[in-house]
């Protein structure tokens, strides 16, 4: 009987073996969309939700077509070029993972010794925020082939300049705000536009904005960097929401909740907003490509240096790649570019360190648009010129910077950001999202095993032991980790010192938000 049982024990691994190195199941991929598609993808966030292998197989054409064209997930620029915080990334090995998956059925398998899906709260940043701005009730007044875009004028209620610190954007209807950007109307004169044409949002400045998937802006808010934008009194926030075609008589209520300094604060480094970059004189004939360049100043360069903390490149539909940097002459800094321009993806990108563009250098940017049948944007060419409704151009790109000071390029935004106090323990814990390198060894194994795990950041660790029935049965705790290599080891007993039974066991490494696990089996001795 013994032996018998020995031999099932072996057949399972071996079957265990043999599966990874054949079909593809739910159980392989959910750790990955769980880590790259559940932090849009959820009942809180954006729809549809893939939380569970019911959400998600119905979505599995889509994914198909999307992940093998590069659409999903969404993220424009070109990370050979530079790196930014947030970045959405699939790694080719979980991409073809996901294909792999869907191409051999979409099969569930057995997915009782899944990890549980991750949650996610309503707000991603704590505290009581000092104000919680909101859009009157509305109606989307989109078509059934048309996108509207419009512009809600809300007083800010500010009796005295007061310095923003932090801001969080939460849509009042995730199915229909497609995405929304804010900016500043220092004059408090601008009245809402509500026709669904506001296609370029008024304002001073902008600010940031939002799109499924995206963290709250925060700015640093203690050494090496206590920064923030100064709001006049008697502002307005301009909020430009992006409502989709098929939307219309749908109910939105989107908010905003805003931390401020206190009042008195000292040390608080100006956050500047502008958009030096821009080009009005563009005259693009149907039928044909141009490139359209600008540059900042006219002549010469910055007059004194200046620290980058993050980037928004702007053109309309015709636009499919841009570029930005700064030179002077002999030296090029790389600020951003985007080789496949997409309409419906902008937003601020926000650098781990600030850039530097010294005292002399020239900003530049240099967009290319393509008026031709060669871009899917653009079945029906006409002549294009400046202006802007989204039918017309644009070469618009904005910069949030500061004066320089001697270390700015050194200081660590993201660790400055990851342990920052306004981000909840329930929320994001790391505003860069950690990748885990996970592996095993020996497995099977029947003395012990090691769970080796590799960092790329600074996190929030936990690791766990679940049976094949969900149920955690070791813990080796939490802790903040640094990026590095680690390990642990795993003897096959419990929390209380029992030694489990044999059989399917399966390992979850936990990095802020990211999940990864691995299937090991227990081998009796």
């Amino acid at each position: 009987m013994k032996n018998k049982f020995y031999v099932i024990i072996i057949l399972s691994a071996l079957l265990f073996v043999q599966k990874t190195n054949s079909q593809t199941v739910y159980s392989d991929v959910a750790p990955i969309i769980y880590n790259r598609c559940a932090s849009c993808h959820h009942e809180n966030q954006h729809a549809p939700s893939f939380l569970t292998y019911s959400e998600t197989v119905p979505y599995a054409g889509s994914m198909q077509y999307k992940l093998a064209n590069g659409l999903m997930p969404p993220w424009s620029p070109d990370t050979i070029y530079t790196r930014f915080l947030h970045e959405r990334l699939l790694p080719e090995n979980e991409r073809n993972a996901i294909l792999g998956w869907i191409l051999s059925g979409a099969q569930m398998g057995d997915t009782s010794g899944i990890a549980p899906p991750p949650t996610f709260a309503e707000y991603k940043l704590s505290g009581t925020p000092s104000t919680v701005l909101q859009i009157p009730t509305f109606t989307s007044n989109a078509t059934a082939t048309t996108d509207a875009y419009n512009c809600f004028s809300i007083p800010m209620g500010l009796t005295q300049d007061r310095y923003l610190r932090a801001f969080e954007i939460i849509p009042g209807n995730n199915a229909i705000v497609h995405h929304v950007v804010l900016s500043i109307d220092t004059t408090g004169m601008l009245a809402s536009d509500l026709t669904g044409g506001c296609f370029n949002q008024p304002g001073d400045f902008g600010i940031g904005g939002y799109a499924p998937g995206s963290n709250p802006t925060v700015f640093p808010g203690v050494a090496p960097l206590k920064a923030g934008v100064r709001i006049k009194a008697g502002s307005k926030l301009i909020m430009q929401i992006h409502y989709p075609a098929g939307t219309q008589g749908q109910i939105d209520s989107t908010k905003i909740r805003i931390y401020y300094y206190p009042v008195g604060a000292q040390g608080i480094r100006e956050v500047y907003s502008s958009v030096p970059l821009q080009n009005w004189f563009m005259f693009i004939a149907a039928n044909t490509t141009a490139t359209y360049t600008a540059q900042y100043p006219n002549s010469g360069g910055v007059p004194v240096p200046i620290s980058i903390f993050s980037t928004f490149p702007h053109s309309h539909k015709i636009c499919t790649s841009i570029e930005n940097w700064a030179d002077n002459g002999s030296n090029t800094i790389p600020l951003i570019r985007i080789n496949n321009w997409d309409f419906n993806w902008q937003g601020y990108y926000t650098y781990p360190h600030m850039v530097k563009i010294p005292t002399g250098y020239t900003l530049r940017s240099s967009h290319f648009y393509d008026n031709t049948t060669n871009n899917p944007e653009n079945p029906n060419p006409q002549y294009v010129g400046a202006g802007t409704n989204s039918s017309d151009e644009m070469l618009f790109d904005a910069f949030q910077w500061l004066l320089y000071q001697q270390g700015d390029e050194n200081i660590d935004i993201a660790a400055l950001l990851a342990n920052d106090s306004l981000f909840a323990p329930t929320g994001i814990a790391d505003v860069s999202r950690a990748e885990i390198k996970l592996n095993t060894y020996p497995n099977p194994f029947s003395d012990f095993v090691k769970i080796g795990y590799e960092l790329n950041k600074a996190a929030t660790v936990s690791v766990s032991v679940f049976n094949v029935s969900g149920t955690e049965v070791k813990s080796f705790g939490n802790q903040q980790l640094s990026a590095g290599q680690y390990s642990v080891t795993w003897d096959g007993k419990n929390n209380e010192g029992t030694k489990l039974a044999a059989g399917i066991y399966y390992c979850t490494v936990r990095a802020g938000t990211t999940v990864s696990t691995a299937k090991m089996v227990l081998m009796p001795k």
